[in-house]
C-alpha cells in the first residue's frame, strides 16, 4: 500500500486512520509477508496511530474546555 502523504492523512477520520491500523495489524499477522514490507507496514501504522493519538489529544482539549466553561462553542 502506498504511503499517504500529510495532507491526505489529516482528512481521515479517526475511525478512519484505526481502519487503516487493523488492516495493517492483519498484513503483519500474514505468513507470507516480507521483512522488507513488515517494515513498511509498521512504519506507516506507526504513522497511523501517531495520528491518531493528536486527533484524540484534540477532542479531549476540547472536552476539558467544555468543562471548564460549561459552553459549546467550536473553540479551534
Amino acid at each position: 500500500m502506498a504511503k499517504k502523504s500529510t495532507k491526505e492523512e489529516n482528512n481521515l477520520t479517526i475511525e478512519e486512520a484505526f481502519a487503516q491500523v487493523e488492516d495493517k495489524i492483519k498484513a503483519l499477522e500474514s505468513e507470507d509477508i516480507s521483512l522488507e514490507d513488515s517494515f513498511k507496514e509498521y512504519q506507516e501504522g506507526m504513522n497511523l496511530l501517531k495520528y491518531c493519538h493528536e486527533k484524540v489529544s484534540e477532542v479531549e482539549l476540547k472536552i476539558q474546555k467544555i468543562a471548564e466553561d460549561g459552553s459549546l462553542e467550536d473553540f479551534e
